[in-house]
């Protein structure tokens, strides 16, 4: 008995042995396809935040999940950068700078085709609200026009929107999203859109509270992708020193029909479930930011819509928010048009009547407070635009 023994242990140990599940390493990540267009956001933290850990890890990563776009936060170092690049074959990158923002991308040049790419609201009237001017980059995939909207937005705060502070960091982030999706609505209206990057605050905040709720109440236009991570259990959350979820994929209505294909998907990429030392050997080597991607089937037969030219109507104020005066213009038409101005009470405190052929109205409020004012642009008695503008004294 003792001999039989002895002679079946060790086959009894092999058995147990391959009965175990094995160790996922890096190289059993995996996201991209043939049949998606894949967009993931990554806050890379300070990259890179171990030196040539950093760069090393990185490069397995991404080589790993064969994304076909990559929005990133936080470069540090453009030579480390440039780096990283370059031991990526099958990838581009760019980067503009360092000095206050970071941002970067990297893609495949095999399927994704750059045509544009620039920043909004850089100038210095707008760095309270954008730290870190949005980066817009325009491109072609699949005879497809797209455009990507990198984002790093304010970090920080108390969790309570202040709206009567502008150095409030849930206002500056409040007026952000109030900014970028203005500047879709009235630039960009009919295209395909994927807004992206470390908005830095959550979805689920209740309502006073949120700095999403002009988006979130837009539900014909707009919808974050990643809507049911953020009120799904927190062991999917992109961030989860806190734990919270701040990095987001928001997209627009040209787009709602792909998101609800078969093929298409999003996740936060657990990367650390990927490394032996976990959580701790991510965060100590890589970033605190796990990646969120998204995956979209597009084809011929899913074309962008063919809207009405000025479906939206043209209505802007510049500069917004305004400390002494603000200016709206409008398209020249025949009929009769008007401008009224309400307190966030209803209550009106301006109707001009606009002359024919004039396309622009300067506002000067004297004895206004600062605060929030709805503009509403009326033609033939009948409203056709609101703009949300705030004066800040």
């Amino acid at each position: 008995m003792h001999l039989s023994m002895k002679k079946f242990t060790p086959f009894i140990v092999f058995c147990f042995f391959q009965l175990l599940p094995k160790a996922q390493t890096l190289q059993d990540l995996s996201f991209g396809s043939e049949n998606t267009l894949e967009v993931m956001t990554w806050n890379i933290e300070t990259f890179p935040k171990n030196g040539q850990t950093s760069i090393d890890y990185a490069n397995q990563i991404i080589e790993a999940l064969n994304i076909d776009f990559i929005a990133i936060q936080e470069v540090s170092d453009i030579g480390s950068f440039n780096q990283l690049v370059s031991n990526l074959p099958n990838y581009n990158g760019y980067i503009e700078s360092t000095y206050y923002d970071g941002l970067a991308f990297i893609y495949k040049p095999s399927v994704i085709t750059i045509n544009n790419i620039y920043r909004i609201y850089s100038t210095s009237a707008y760095w309270n609200t954008f730290p870190r001017a949005p980066m817009v980059i325009e491109i072609t995939y699949q005879n497809q026009k797209i455009f990507i909207i990198n984002n790093h937005l304010k970090c920080c705060g108390d969790g309570f929107l202040n709206l009567s502070d502008i150095n409030d960091e849930e206002y500056r982030r409040y007026e952000a999203m109030y900014l970028l999706k203005d500047y879709i609505d009235g630039f960009l209206p009919n295209e395909n859109i994927i807004l992206v990057g470390d908005l830095n605050d959550e979805l689920t905040d209740v309502p006073s509270d949120n700095v999403f709720e002009d988006v979130l109440n837009d539900t014909l236009n707009y919808l974050f992708a990643d809507f049911d991570i953020a009120t799904g259990i927190n062991t999917n959350w992109s961030y989860p020193s806190w734990p919270s979820h701040l990095d987001h994929i928001l997209i627009t209505n040209e787009l709602f029909d792909e998101f609800a294909q078969n093929d298409s998907d999003i996740q936060t990429l657990k990367i650390d479930d990927y490394l032996p030392g976990g959580w701790y050997e991510y965060d100590q080597n890589i970033t605190d930011h796990r990646p969120v991607a998204l995956k979209l089937f597009i084809d011929s037969n899913l074309s962008v819509k063919d809207a009405p030219e000025l479906e939206i109507a043209h209505f802007l104020n510049y500069p917004n928010p305004f400390k002494s005066e603000t200016t709206f213009s409008f398209h020249s038409t025949n009929e009769n048009k008007e401008i009224k101005i309400y307190n966030v009470l209803g209550q009106l405190i301006l109707s001009e009547k606009i002359p024919n052929g004039q396309t622009k109205y300067q506002w000067t409020p004297k004895d206004m407070v600062s605060g929030i004012y709805y503009a509403k642009l009326i033609l033939d008695k009948k409203q056709v635009a609101v703009r949300k503008v705030i004066l800040s004294k």
